[in-house]
């Protein structure tokens, strides 16, 4: 039915020392959330109960909730130290806070992690999206004056997409003069 070389990039089938490999391989290459981290273990054992439609992935599922709650509970995980890595990244890429908040709760983060770490923080949403346009090279940042008012309403339409409110991109397209 399969091909020699067919069988060799099957998935195999997941036990629970593979299941913890997996992760701690993951782990050993990125930080990452606990939900994260399920849900990469969850997508291995799906690959492989895609191909075997007889597997029952339940005993694996149950496996791979046991490796992430083993993997926090030896802080290989850390759902704060992930938020801080991220926020600081995202903060630093110009990103604004309604854009990182999406991308952290889309990863698992509890909301209140996420607050208290804006709470904790500096955050200065003109100065963020002044570096995102400086980044960008919009609004103050183009080439002259003409072309400026040209692309006024393109740029402004860029500012509010990444999640700044009006006030502020406003601001940085009226009042900002490189």
């Amino acid at each position: 039915m399969f091909s020699e070389k067919t069988k060799k990039s099957l998935p195999k089938e997941p036990t629970k020392a593979r299941l913890r490999n997996i992760a701690l391989y993951y782990l050993e290459r990125f930080e990452t959330s606990k939900d994260n981290l399920r849900d990469v273990l969850r997508r291995r054992i799906d690959k492989f109960a895609f191909v075997n439609k007889e597997y029952n992935p339940e005993q694996a599922y149950i496996w791979a909730d046991d490796i992430v709650e083993e993997c926090a509970g030896k802080n290989f995980v850390n759902d704060e130290r992930f938020a801080e890595f991220k926020i600081s990244a995202y903060l630093r890429a110009g990103k604004s806070k309604k854009y990182i908040e999406q991308k952290l709760k889309q990863k698992g983060i509890d909301e209140k992690i996420i607050t208290n770490f804006f709470d904790e923080t500096e955050y200065n949403e003109t100065e963020i999206a002044y570096n995102f346009a400086k980044k960008k090279k919009i609004g103050p940042f183009r080439e002259s004056p003409e072309k400026r008012e040209e692309c006024r309403q393109k740029d402004f339409g860029t500012l509010i997409r990444a999640g700044f409110n009006f006030d502020t991109v406003k601001e940085i397209l009226d009042n900002y003069d490189t």
